[in-house]
């Protein structure tokens, strides 16, 4: 959506892309399905912070559906999803016990950079853009409030990624662990 309209950039609060509001679209679907998932699947108590995550950007797509208002906002905040990817690939790579800890260790690295480049940065600039720019009352209070909030999310999640990969020693003994003792979200 970004790449094929770049215009959009210049107008975070108004600006529209067909493409962008179907990426908005169907990632709430996702988030209402994986939800729905998580629950009947009994993983709530392990997965809270997912149901809170997918709560939150449920609300605010939908009320970007609606109004049509920061679509543009909601893209951006989609890149995330990049770094997902290498966040997969850590996960997958623990549970496997892979052999070479070389796949993990050029993992671990280009995962932090990824989560700068598409979760950090893509985050710091709306949470500037909202505070600075957008009024403080109705949809604009609402997705400032949850922006808020996602930041603390993902700080979170930055400093127990950091704490696992880069810094071992500071990891606590047995925070992180699900309900069926194994390691979660910290590992």
């Amino acid at each position: 959506s970004l790449w094929h309209s770049p215009e959009l950039l210049s107008d975070v609060q108004d600006g529209y892309s067909v493409s962008g509001h179907l990426l908005v679209c169907f990632s709430s679907g996702y988030f209402i399905h994986d939800s729905i998932d998580i629950i009947f699947n009994h993983q709530s108590r392990s997965s809270w912070e997912y149901l809170v995550h997918h709560a939150m950007a449920i609300s605010a797509f939908v009320s970007l559906i609606i109004t049509g208002r920061f679509l543009v906002a909601a893209v951006l905040l989609l890149l995330v999803e990049v770094s997902n990817i290498f966040l997969t690939v850590r996960m997958l790579l623990k549970m496997s016990n892979v052999p070479s800890p070389a796949l993990y260790e050029a993992n671990k690295y280009i995962n932090l950079v990824m989560y700068f480049a598409f979760r950090l940065a893509p985050q710091a600039y709306l949470t500037w853009y909202f505070l600075r720019y957008v009024e403080v009352q109705g949809q604009g209070a609402f997705l400032t409030a949850n922006l808020l909030l996602l930041d603390a999310m993902i700080l979170m999640y930055f400093s127990r990624l950091l704490r696992s990969d880069f810094f071992p020693s500071l990891r606590k003994g047995s925070a992180g662990r699900d309900v069926d003792g194994e390691k979660f979200l910290i590992d």
